[in-house]
């Protein structure tokens, strides 16, 4: 069963002048003949996106959105009319909001964050900016130290709000923010405690030994670019860390200490050295 608003592996069905058509147990899906990868043939399988064209036709796209139905994002509006506004998700056609489905109004050439679904009396996906029926930590899906993808809601007096695998909301304290961020912005995460009343505890990077790890083969090898030697040390200034490394200044101490353990590294004065055969 194909989803409209979702990827979907699918089977080239015919070629014709203007694209090839998709198999979908029916008449067959047009994939325009701009996104139609070189040397694709009947009968081959393509990952596709589907949505409604300009004129109301399903299509398929090798295009790739900036959000999926059940999906998060923030996204720039372009068009507004009286009935709604346009939002620019990365496709031909923009992607509409009605006015119904809007907080406050929307103005061309703004960010608002929005989630996409399907419009029951059209069939077409939508969006909406009002988003808070749609996260909900009664019965969570993420446990502690679980991979997650966040997406910033917004800043509180303890931290900012975000949005965890687009389906729950999550704090990421001040002290664990090491750069700067605003509503919008997405990377990956993990929960880093699960608190009373499914409250959700939230830290950037990846978790414990995995990250030091991962940090462990950034530092060789900004040590290597730099001629075996960077001024940096337990009594650097932490945002000096964070810009050069992209690390807190905890993770930079595991991370260094850890090399050091292995010998690979060594502490000076003013800074980290590395060890080279014959040293």
């Amino acid at each position: 069963m194909i989803k409209v608003g979702e990827f979907n592996l699918m089977t080239v069905q015919r070629k014709v002048e203007i694209g090839v058509f998709m198999d979908d147990g029916k008449e067959g899906i047009l994939l325009p003949r701009r996104f139609v990868p070189q040397g694709i043939r009947p009968g081959d399988k393509l990952k596709v996106f589907l949505y409604h064209d300009s004129e109301d036709r399903l299509i398929a796209t090798t295009q790739v959105p900036k959000a999926v139905v059940g999906e998060f994002a923030m996204l720039r509006a372009v068009t507004v009319t009286n009935q709604g506004a346009f939002l620019d998700w990365g496709l031909m056609k923009d992607l509409f909001v009605p006015r119904s489905k809007q907080i406050t109004g929307m103005r061309v050439g703004a960010d608002y964050l929005v989630r996409l679904y399907i419009d029951e009396r059209t069939g077409r996906v939508a969006a909406t900016e009002k988003i808070e029926p749609f996260l909900s930590n009664d019965t969570l899906t993420v446990k502690e130290l679980d991979p997650v993808h966040l997406l910033v809601y917004r800043r509180t007096e303890i931290g900012y709000v975000v949005i965890v695998n687009h389906l729950h909301t999550g704090i990421i304290h001040f002290n664990e923010i090491y750069r700067n961020i605003s509503p919008g912005d997405s990377f990956e995460g993990f929960v880093k405690a699960v608190k009373p009343d499914n409250k959700l505890d939230i830290a950037a990077g990846k978790s414990g030994f995995q990250r030091v790890e991962d940090e462990s083969q950034k530092v060789l090898r900004l040590l290597k670019e730099n001629d075996g030697y960077l001024p940096y040390h337990d009594k650097s200034d932490p945002e000096e860390i964070y810009s050069f490394f992209g690390m807190s200044k905890k993770t930079f101490k595991m991370t260094t200490g850890g090399l050091y353990k292995k010998q690979l590294i060594e502490f000076t004065s003013s800074g980290i050295k590395l060890v080279t055969e014959g040293d």
